[in-house]
């Protein structure tokens, strides 16, 4: 079964560096719908079994709009599941206004999760965040699916997917986090074991 995990578009918040969790939503910027109709076309000929987004508003506008240009469209199930990770007070404060208030723990939630104390800020733990997404993946282990489209968030879909491919909590994010309209494919046959086969695909922008 290939999952395809895709970044909501670009919003203004991401525009104006704020937190952005499972609590806060900005509306998706008018660039990125027209980089969305790209990404539409770019999985056009893909027929996907299911289709699955965030119920939150920037994630669900942008499964609308792929689906939208998709040669075979479904319906689009939205599910909590695939919710952003809850940052309870970070979220719609400034990235470099807590980066100033709390270099330690920003550095270690972009760069070592392992070091990232959630009690701090009443956030989510990496282990809670996670696990539902997860959880959610596993739940179609004895489903018949072969393409499934997946549209959901940064830092929740950056540390799961990989979690997924077998990474320890220090180095879910060594690499950077997922651009906005990116598109990630990983691949398994036993629910155990995932293989990538694109990461942070944003190539159909520049054609």
């Amino acid at each position: 079964m290939k999952f395809y995990f895709v970044r909501h578009g670009k919003t203004q918040w991401n525009l104006e560096g704020r937190f952005q969790g499972a609590n806060g939503d900005s509306p998706l910027l008018e660039e990125s719908i027209r980089d969305l109709e790209k990404l539409g076309d770019y999985l056009k000929d893909i027929k996907f079994d299911a289709v699955f987004s965030s119920d939150l508003k920037r994630a669900s506008d942008t499964c609308k709009i792929i689906m939208s240009r998709n040669n075979y469209p479904k319906a689009i199930s939205f599910q909590p599941a695939l919710r952003e990770w809850h940052l309870g007070r970070l979220e719609g404060s400034k990235i470099s206004t807590m980066t100033d208030i709390y270099p330690t723990q920003m550095d270690a939630f972009r760069h070592n999760l392992a070091k990232f104390d959630n009690d701090i800020f009443n956030a989510e733990s990496l282990y809670q965040t996670i696990k539902r997404v997860e959880g959610f993946i596993r739940s179609m282990k004895d489903q018949p699916y072969q393409h499934v489209l997946l549209v959901g968030h940064g830092a929740n879909f950056t540390a799961s997917i990989r979690s997924l491919l077998g990474y320890e909590p220090a180095v879910l994010r060594s690499n950077g986090g997922l651009d906005n309209g990116s598109v990630t494919i990983i691949e398994t046959f036993d629910f155990d074991q995932y293989t990538c086969i694109k990461w942070n695909d944003t190539y159909y922008k520049e054609k």
